[in-house]
């Protein structure tokens, strides 16, 4: 499968929350990373989402926000992964971000240049991606 998606998780569903509409999906990435996913209880049946069922996230760049300094904060965004920024590179208008987790995996955010300016954003300063459960597409074996 080719996808323009930047970032793609292999993982393990850890657990499976149905709601009335949606389901919640807890993800293992592997070295304690994790991440966690919405989508229809209609998606979750077809899909088969069951616990240690092998599972693929997809995630684009530009649905993750960047951020530098997130103590004392509260987010309604269920997914915040930590971690050590590898790579900028700064465009007239954009800016991609390349962070690495601690769990090895590394995560693409792209944001405005004018933003990673403001941030001051550099490669071996820790940053976090944040986005939410529903930027997250979920793709099964078949």
């Amino acid at each position: 499968m080719n996808i323009s998606a930047r970032n793609q998780f292999q993982g393990t569903i850890t657990a499976v929350q149905p709601g009335s509409v949606h389901s919640e999906i807890d993800i293992a990435l592997g070295n304690g990373d994790t991440l966690v996913a919405v989508v229809t209880n209609g998606s979750a049946q077809r899909l088969g989402l069951s616990p240690g069922k092998p599972v693929l996230a997809l995630v684009k760049a530009s649905s993750m926000m960047v951020m530098t300094d997130a103590e004392g904060y509260a987010l309604s965004a269920r997914n915040v992964l930590k971690g050590v920024v590898k790579q900028v590179v700064n465009g007239p208008v954009s800016a991609e971000v390349k962070l690495s987790l601690p769990g090895g995996n590394a995560v693409f955010a792209t944001i405005t240049h004018e933003a990673a300016a403001a941030l001051a954003i550099q490669e071996g300063a820790q940053a976090s991606v944040v986005f939410k459960a529903s930027a997250v597409i979920l793709a099964v074996a078949s």
